[in-house]
């Protein structure tokens, strides 16, 4: 397979990338996916909330009334879970949601997920692109010139870059990662990636496990 190097203005250059047909999968691996997705998702949870138990209320620990006579039922305190703002029975404590997931896993799932974005012809790859300071007209006019404007799309860089992030930070249909920040949930998330010329080496070393 042979992609192209666009520049910023969406013509192509001289510059080419190929992969190797022979380092694809050719079996799906939608289990595995679901199980990165359902960890990644899992880990954005806070995991702090928490009711009171009837021994952590505040309150008398006087009997109602008597235990029999009275003709109504054994009752305890006014902390017992069956009155209103009595304590919870089994409620939830603070846990962390961590599932874990195989290293191996993971790196089978985003080759996978980035070999389906190229067979489906949803990558593409630019030049570096280089900003002296913050301008948001620059990514629209890079996006309007890969007929993207209107597309939910993700660029990939090599390394942090500042200007690029406060430039696209702001855009409803874009988002910028660095290479090393990229996860499968973004992958799926967003139907169109671009990588940059400078996160291709990375991403060689994601295709070749």
């Amino acid at each position: 397979m042979e992609l192209k190097i666009l520049d910023a203005k969406g013509n192509y250059t001289n510059k080419k990338i190929e992969f190797n047909d022979n380092i694809f999968f050719k079996k799906s691996y939608d289990h595995p996916l679901y199980l990165e997705i359902k960890r990644f998702l899992s880990a954005q949870r806070q995991g702090t909330h928490k009711s009171k138990e009837r021994g952590e209320l505040s309150g008398s620990t006087k009997k109602l009334h008597r235990q029999k006579g009275t003709g109504g039922s054994r009752k305890g305190d006014i902390k017992n879970p069956i009155f209103r703002g009595g304590g919870r029975v089994f409620g939830p404590k603070p846990r962390k949601y961590f599932i874990k997931v195989n290293k191996h896993t993971k790196n089978i799932v985003r080759k996978f997920l980035i070999e389906q974005k190229l067979v489906h012809h949803k990558v593409m790859i630019i030049e570096d692109l280089k900003l002296n300071a913050p301008k948001t007209k620059f990514i629209l006019n890079l996006l309007k010139s890969l007929r993207l404007e209107n597309k939910k799309s993700l660029m990939i860089i090599g390394r942090k870059n500042i200007n690029l992030y406060l430039s696209s930070r702001n855009l409803k249909n874009f988002k910028l990662l660095s290479v090393n920040e990229l996860s499968c949930f973004s992958l799926i998330n967003f139907p169109y990636i671009i990588f940059s010329e400078n996160s291709i080496n990375r991403i060689y070393q994601f295709l070749s496990i």
